[in-house]
């Protein structure tokens, strides 16, 4: 069976409220999506794990003209090599072994909103000449299908390598890069912004509260120096 591209939560849960804290950076953060939000153009978000950068693509898409327009979410990295064409391009039934019915894939899934391609260095160096194509011409036919139709999206990408020691490795096609590196956002890591650090926490803390019927009342002011001192190197996760 071939995994399918899942939606992203309703626009209305999906703003830039989700993205927590109070800091310049993330002021700074906000201000940068609500200028890209108005662009057509494709986004590269860049920054590491735990940053939310899925959160950006969500919120660029929330606020863009796109926004009553699916919103569809593919990790380039989670779906095996054999599969990903399939699941960015669609396939016919019998295209291959498993395929029992037609699917039209992410990309078409998208058509008329966004397409939110997280991990995108993990896509495959085979596969990445039929997505440049497909950036170029609009146009999109299933694996099994000649006949192309055309497709209206905006594409949002995502990694938290360097994109740049990608390309001079030989992992990423430099063309393919300049195609999707044209509005590029980094999200900040906890360690810059350790302002927002017990925010984050009396958030998420008072919300698994909530679900295990239990009371958190705040933190004591050495539990708050604790929080701001340590690097968290996994951000938020």
């Amino acid at each position: 069976m071939k995994p399918e591209p899942h939606l992203g939560p309703a626009p209305e849960e999906a703003g830039a409220a989700r993205l927590i804290g109070g800091s310049a950076p993330m002021r700074a953060l906000r201000r940068r999506l609500a200028r890209v939000a108005r662009s057509n153009a494709a986004v590269f978000l860049t920054g590491e794990s735990g940053t939310g950068k899925d959160l950006c693509a969500e919120a660029i898409h929330a606020a863009s003209s796109r926004a009553t327009g699916p919103f569809i979410a593919i990790n380039c990295g989670a779906i095996p090599a054999g599969l990903i064409e399939a699941a960015l391009f669609g396939h016919r039934r019998g295209a291959f072994t498993g395929a029992v019915a037609d699917s039209k894939g992410a990309t078409a899934a998208a058509d008329g909103g966004t397409l939110f391609l997280d991990e995108i260095c993990e896509l495959p160096l085979g596969l990445q000449p039929r997505l440049l194509r497909f950036l170029e011409t609009g146009a999109v036919a299933p694996v099994g299908d000649h006949t192309s139709r055309p497709v209206d999206v905006r594409i949002i990408s995502a990694t938290n390598r360097d994109p740049t020691a990608e390309v001079a490795a030989g992992r990423l096609r430099e063309d393919l890069l300049y195609r999707l590196h044209v509005l590029p956002v980094h999200a900040p890591p906890l360690r810059e912004r350790k302002e927002d650090i017990t925010t984050i926490a009396e958030v998420l803390l008072t919300r698994f509260a909530l679900e295990e019927g239990k009371r958190f009342e705040g933190f004591t002011p050495d539990a708050r120096a604790a929080l701001e001192a340590a690097r968290w190197p996994g951000n938020v996760r």
